[in-house]
């Protein structure tokens, strides 16, 4: 009886709990909408970027550009956005920053020259930079489910837009290479008005309850060590990151149609992990001891890319399996840098995302010039240095991040 009873209880809190986090306001699946097809510019220009190089008549490292422009804007923005939706409100900021994206998507589509373009990516950088790091508390604080669920919904968003992201790059990038960026522009049109619809007065969901946060804040932040070893870490796997995000696409040896669809499983894989994976391995093994063996093994795949970059095969199946990989090392090392510090989440995340954003600016470039430099072996060679030097980095100032366990389960 009591077995049946405990089962009849699981399966009610099971409802209960499925039920909890679908039931959410329309202004929350307006923001997760818009955050999907913002998220979904991190991997879209990736089964084009051969395509673009041929057009142009560009090198990989001046196509890699697209990448470094668009990851320097945005280091440099995130110091920007928790003052400015401070005094604009979440509501005003989410739509300045669609505006944006869709201004420069949309003239991106329009170039004819790829430092024009790469200078285009870098205003696609500012837009998201300011819809990405207000998104979460939007969604937070307009959800009605509590900060786990709406942070999920966030998750799940992410992972959905990175995923999706590069098969529909290669699907209009089939057609032309301009079809990604109207695509996004279009798309952006159409979050821009869901959002002035669905989302409710900003007097309700940020002004009237939020201080006004100075420009200085994230600096102030990086007094706290633990939140400038989880940076600087994120920094150095963001090499790796970026160096596969950037560059992989011109070894595979596929056109735009496989190139979307080898980075739709890698990111599948990486929305699935980041999502149901993480937080398992969080609560089993602890924050660092899970983030330090995906870098170590984030390492070693980059590092076989680096052996066998001329067998196609073995490229592919390590870009695909790279997702999961990823996947768990994002959740972890976020939430990590969440409970690192005793700031503000907003102004926490300002700081990690300006350090980490400089790997990822300095990669993609580095990446193309090492391939003209040496041979295609080195980029991915040197890519895992950087990423399994992130794991002593954070090995030797252990001490310094290891209450952020702790930190969780408290709060």
């Amino acid at each position: 009886m009591s077995r049946t009873g405990n089962a009849g209880a699981s399966v009610k809190a099971a409802h209960t709990y499925e039920a909890g986090l679908l039931q959410q306001p329309r202004s929350v699946w307006a923001v997760f909408f818009a955050g999907i097809i913002a998220f979904m510019g991190i991997g879209l220009v990736d089964p084009i970027l051969p395509a673009i190089a041929e057009k142009m008549d560009a090198t990989p490292s001046e196509v890699s550009m697209l990448f470094t422009s668009y990851n320097a804007v945005m280091a440099v923005a995130m110091l920007f956005t928790g003052m400015i939706a401070s005094r604009l409100g979440i509501k005003k900021t989410l739509l300045t920053g669609i505006v944006i994206i869709a201004l420069f998507s949309f003239l991106g589509g329009l170039s004819n020259h790829i430092w024009v373009l790469g200078g285009l990516r870098g205003g696609w950088g500012l837009g998201n930079a300011l819809f990405v790091a207000t998104a979460l508390t939007a969604i937070v604080s307009l959800s009605k489910s509590g900060v786990t669920k709406a942070i999920i919904l966030y998750e799940a968003a992410i992972g959905l837009g990175i995923s999706v992201g590069p098969l529909v790059g290669g699907e209009l990038g089939a057609i032309s290479w301009r079809g990604p960026f109207f695509g996004v522009a279009s798309l952006m049109v159409i979050a821009f008005i869901a959002l002035i619809i669905l989302m409710p007065a900003e007097a309700k969901t940020s002004t009237s309850t939020r201080a006004k946060t100075s420009v200085l804040d994230p600096f102030r932040a990086m007094k706290h060590r633990s939140l400038v070893v989880f940076g600087l870490t994120a920094c150095l796997y963001n090499f790796g990151f970026f160096t596969l995000m950037a560059y992989a696409p011109f070894v595979m040896g596929l056109d735009e149609h496989g190139l979307g669809y080898v980075f739709l499983g890698w990111g599948v894989l990486l929305a699935i992990t980041s999502v149901f994976m993480a937080p398992k391995l969080q609560q089993r093994f602890g924050t660092v001891t899970s983030m330090s063996v995906m870098l170590t093994l984030f390492g070693l795949t980059l590092l076989a890319m680096g052996i066998w970059t001329n067998t196609q095969a073995v490229v592919i199946a390590a870009v695909i399996f790279s997702g999961a990989l990823l996947g768990n090392n994002n959740t972890l090392i976020t939430t990590g840098v969440m409970n690192a510090a005793p700031v503000e989440r907003s102004t926490a995340s300002a700081a990690y995302s300006f350090l980490r954003f400089i790997g990822g600016a300095i990669a993609p470039v580095l990446a193309g010039k090492l391939a003209e430099w040496y041979n295609p072996h080195v980029p991915f060679i040197v890519g895992a240095g950087f990423v399994l030097l992130s794991v002593v980095f954070v090995t030797l100032n252990r001490r310094h991040v290891q209450h952020v366990d702790q930190a969780g389960s408290a709060h």
